[in-house]
């Protein structure tokens, strides 16, 4: 498979310096970039699709008419947890 470029970014000096300054032990700049170019894609994506499925559930409530009170999924997430912890 070929390879493809990303544009050149252009950035403050001082944006550049704090990214070398966490760069690993024989981590490129390239590297890191990379890499954070991929973790923002997932995580927009898992954003997208958390949005897209809390539209849907909005959706479904609507059309069957059944809510529930914020207290009480507060209260049975808190008794879970409680649960879990023990």
């Amino acid at each position: 498979m070929k390879t493809a470029s990303l544009p050149p970014l252009r950035v403050d000096p001082e944006l550049r310096q704090a990214a070398e300054s966490v760069l690993r032990e024989n981590e490129s700049l390239s590297a890191f970039m990379e890499a954070a170019v991929r973790e923002s894609i997932t995580r927009r994506r898992a954003q997208r699709e958390f949005v897209a499925r809390g539209l849907d559930a909005r959706e479904q409530a609507r059309r069957d008419n059944e809510y529930f009170d914020a207290d009480a999924v507060h209260a049975e997430l808190e008794n879970m947890l409680n649960a879990r912890r023990m």
